[in-house]
Order: structure tokens, then C-alpha cells, then sequence
């Protein structure tokens, strides 16, 4: 290896050592221009380290008015030029790695005697997310020039023109947004759906609900999760109390944008609540002039199952997701001091009463049952032998008019035992219990 080389290596070592990439472009062919009589001496290098890091390590690097080159930098007799590595993740494969670069294919033009077809004639360049989008001054997300045009040209920009909406709250421009309505057909055929689930996944946990209010408003989720779409066709009664109907699709809507505000970067749980309410779609019933979705949350982590894997989701992920929504809904109940140790038990714990918590806010319900489950699970770290009855000595004796005696031991043990296997869980359940208890036994 020249010396050239050897020094070409050594720069890419340095810039790969700080956390980038970087690579001698076409060795087999720069090996061959530089060996050549009468040529400068020159070295193309790709990274994709912006020209102030190169500076950091290269402090003689100069900028340079060239496109697609980020700098040069002169050692000895040898000129070596830094050009922009593709860091686009939806760029073509081909894109990946640079096998050209505009000096060297003036080199084959003046050899004349290695034809193009044998390297590929183009250097990636790293593509600007921002490219095809108006100024964002405007107020508002607008694709520059004509939006069909900008849509054929691309039609991933549909998605992305969502995410920036959905991330930044501002509206789609009037006529983007048709064009988006308009071509959602395309976009739906031609995008695969590996470059949905990138814009999807650069989708803030705080901004998701907008982002799929805004797929279903175009009438792409239809396309790509029709079971979440189909849910806007099926109704529940909000608040028991009120009595008004809405939809499920809402009512996902409303969870997910609740749930990040105590969780803000939990992305996955966020899907899962996404996801938490699919089940109706299968289990929904009428009857007694009311809705029932009986099982709702294990039918639903089935279905959700399918989807994910469908949409090429990563396994770890999609157990996550589905064990948070098979267990959303037990703290919908008051538990048991059995009930909550299952609970606390699961890795999830914390995400799951999150979830649980968003539930109640998005309809406006009822804390009894949550609020109970809070101190449930403040006794859970509490050893069985170490739990206290509900009820003291005195207590039991002024409610029965008993006296003082073994028998008030007795009752209380039993009070003890009938908590822990959960048939005692509130005072008033605990003072029925002593009664009947006392009554049974004909304790006097």
C-alpha cells in the first residue's frame, strides 16, 4: 500500500474513532489514476462527518465550493477530498456506498479505455429531509411548487409532510393536504411500508394522536391499518354518568395523547395504547340497550399480534406491546391484595397503570378503582405475615358489643385471612364480614 493510501486509511481511523463513518472511495480504481505518469496526486474519501468535525480533527481542512464535497486537505504532494456520505435511511441501496465520485469519473474519460459500466457513475449525497417543504416560517406544512408534482416525484413525502404536522402542530397547507387526500391510492401502492414505519418511528410519543388523526383524515390508514380505522365505526358510552356515545377510534386518540404526558419519550407504550381498545372491533355486542365488549383486552392483544407483525415490527416490540394491552385492564377493578401483588409482579407495572390512568382522563371517569389500587399496592410490599386487619380489637368489640376475649383474636385472624384471599377488600366489606362471621359462630 503507497503511502498515500496508508494516510488515507489513517484519516478514516481518525474520524471513525469519534463516532463516524468514513471510507477510501474506490480503491481498485484510485489505485490505478494515482500509479498513472503525469496525473496530480489525489484521494477521494466519503464520511458523513460535517465539515466543522473534520476541522475539529483536521484542522488544515479547507471548505470547498464543490458540490458533494465537503472539504480537501493537502499532505505532502497528495490532495485528499472529503465528500458527503448518504445518511438518508429511505435511499436505494445502490446509494449505500459511493463507487464514483465526479474526479474519477473524469479520470475514465480521459483514459477512454475502461468502460462507465464497470463502476457506477454517481456519489450519494446526503439528502435534505427538508428539501421538497416550504419554509416553515410560513406557519404551516407546504410542499414547494406544485404539490401533485411533489408527490410524484415522491410519494413518501406523504407521510412525512404528516409527520412534521404532527410533531411541529401546524396545519397542512389547503392544497398539499388535498394532494395528499387526492393520491393516497399511490401512496399506499408505491411506498413500501419500511418507509411508512420510518416516518412513524421518528413520530414523537406527545405528537402520535395527531399523527393518526391525520392518516385517518387522508384515508391512509385505512390502507395501512384498517382494523384501527375500522374502529371509527364502532360506538361505547364515554362516561356512565353522562350517557354520551363516542367512538372507539376517538377514544384511542384521546388515550394516546394522555398517556405521554407522565410517560413524554415512552414511544412503544404509546403504540400500545394505540392499540389497547382493537378488541371491540371483534367482541362488540348489543344488548340490554348497551354496548358490550366482553374480553375485550385478550382478543385485542391477539389481533394487535397480527397487525405488528404485518407491519414488520421487531419481536421484543411486539411482545411488549401486546402484554400491555392483554393487561390494561386490570386495574379497572378493585383488587385484591392477591389481585395486586399478580400486578406488581409484571415488568410493565408502571407503563400499564400509566395506561390505565390515560383511560380514565380521556373519558372523564371515575378514580374510585384506580385510587384503590394505588393503596393496594402501597401494602403489597408489606410481607402477608406482617399485614394488619382492617379492623382493631376495639373496633369489633363496640361493633358486636362483645367483650374482651380470645374470641376478638379469633375474629380478627379470620378478618386477616379472608383479606388476603381477597373477599375483604374495603372497610364496609370488613365490617359485614364481622357481623356475618359473628352471627355464623353464634358468638356471643
Amino acid at each position: 500500500m503507497s503511502q498515500p493510501f496508508k494516510d488515507a486509511v489513517g484519516f478514516c481511523k481518525t474520524i471513525m474513532r469519534n463516532g463516524f463513518d468514513a471510507y477510501v472511495v474506490n480503491v481498485r480504481l484510485q489505485a490505478l489514476t494515482l500509479s498513472e505518469a503525469g496525473n496530480e496526486k489525489e484521494l477521494d474519501i466519503c464520511t458523513d462527518a460535517g465539515l466543522a468535525e473534520l476541522q475539529k480533527y483536521f484542522p488544515s481542512l479547507t471548505a470547498s465550493d464543490d458540490k458533494g464535497i465537503v472539504g480537501f486537505l493537502t499532505e505532502g504532494d497528495t490532495t485528499y477530498y472529503f465528500y458527503a456520505a448518504d445518511v438518508d435511511d429511505a435511499s436505494h441501496l445502490s446509494e449505500a456506498i459511493s463507487t464514483m465520485t465526479p474526479r474519477l469519473l473524469k479520470r475514465l474519460e480521459q483514459r477512454g479505455d475502461i468502460p462507465l459500466s464497470a463502476v457506477c457513475p454517481f456519489i450519494p449525497k446526503a439528502k435534505d429531509t427538508y428539501a421538497d417543504f416550504a419554509d416553515f416560517a410560513e406557519g404551516r406544512i407546504r410542499f414547494k411548487g406544485d404539490p401533485d408534482q411533489a408527490l410524484k416525484k415522491d410519494y413518501s413525502l406523504a407521510y412525512r409532510a404528516l409527520r412534521f404536522a404532527a410533531n411541529f402542530d401546524k396545519e397542512i397547507a389547503p392544497n398539499s393536504w388535498t394532494a395528499i387526500v387526492r393520491n393516497a391510492p399511490q401512496v399506499l401502492e408505491f411506498v413500501p411500508m419500511a418507509d411508512f414505519l420510518d416516518e412513524w418511528h421518528k413520530v414523537e410519543a406527545e405528537s402520535m394522536y395527531r399523527f393518526f388523526a391525520l392518516l385517518f383524515d387522508s384515508m391512509l390508514l385505512h390502507g395501512l391499518i384498517p382494523e384501527i380505522a375500522a374502529l371509527s365505526r364502532i360506538k361505547q358510552i364515554r362516561n356512565p354518568e353522562e350517557g354520551a356515545e363516542e367512538t372507539v377510534l376517538q377514544h384511542t386518540l384521546d388515550v394516546m395523547k394522555a398517556y405521554p404526558e407522565e410517560l413524554p419519550y415512552d414511544w412503544k407504550g404509546t403504540v400500545a395504547c394505540l392499540f389497547h381498545d382493537l378488541g371491540k372491533l371483534y367482541t362488540a355486542e348489543y344488548y340490554d340497550e348497551q354496548w358490550h365488549f366482553l374480553q375485550h383486552h385478550r382478543v385485542g392483544a391477539k389481533a394487535a399480534r397480527q397487525v405488528l407483525k404485518r407491519l414488520r415490527f421487531e419481536e421484543q416490540d411486539i411482545d411488549l406491546i401486546c402484554d400491555l394491552v392483554q393487561n390494561h385492564m386490570r386495574p379497572h377493578f378493585m383488587l385484591t391484595d392477591k389481585g395486586i401483588r399478580r400486578l406488581r409482579s409484571l415488568d410493565e407495572y408502571p407503563r400499564i397503570m400509566e395506561m390505565v390512568k390515560a383511560d380514565i382522563k380521556a373519558r372523564d371517569g371515575s378514580w374510585r378503582e384506580y385510587n384503590h389500587n394505588l393503596k393496594m399496592a402501597e401494602r403489597a410490599d408489606i410481607p402477608d405475615n406482617e399485614i394488619e386487619p382492617m379492623l382493631d380489637g376495639n373496633q369489633i368489640m363496640e361493633m358486636t358489643e362483645l367483650n374482651p376475649g380470645p374470641v376478638i383474636g379469633e375474629i380478627r385472624q379470620q378478618l386477616l385471612k379472608a383479606q388476603i384471599a381477597g373477599s375483604v377488600n374495603s372497610m364496609e366489606e370488613a365490617e359485614a364480614f364481622v357481623h356475618t362471621y359473628v352471627a355464623k359462630n353464634k358468638i356471643q
